[in-house]
């Protein structure tokens, strides 16, 4: 039995904590119910966004780290890029995250 969360429920988990947290969340894009990856991108009232994923590390832990910034003078470059991930994997869930401090709220998320 695999101890992994499934999607649908991270990603419901994660909306709660945003809200509790004084910040919005929406679902951008359903992925597979149960074993989906997920983007999360977090923004601050329309500012620069930065993309978290979970990155698999040597000890077995999965924590999300940012792995791309939206350029202010291209912020097309940003949505293009979560469209290709998108086509490359159909089961790929995206969160948008609206919240003050993007570093602190995705430490509070679990490995």
């Amino acid at each position: 039995m695999s101890e992994r969360l499934p999607a649908h429920l991270e990603v419901s988990s994660i909306s709660r904590l945003a809200e509790s947290n004084g910040g919005f969340a929406m679902v951008l894009s359903k992925g597979e119910r149960d074993a989906g990856t997920i983007l999360i991108v977090t923004m601050f009232r329309g500012g620069p966004a930065k993309l978290y994923e979970r990155m698999p590390q040597l000890d077995g832990t999965r924590p999300f780290e940012c792995t791309k910034l939206q350029d202010i003078e291209k912020p097309s470059e940003f949505d293009e890029y979560i469209a290709r991930r998108r086509s490359q994997d159909p089961d790929l869930w995206v969160l948008e995250v609206d919240i003050a401090d993007a570093e602190r709220f995705i430490a509070l998320l679990p490995d």
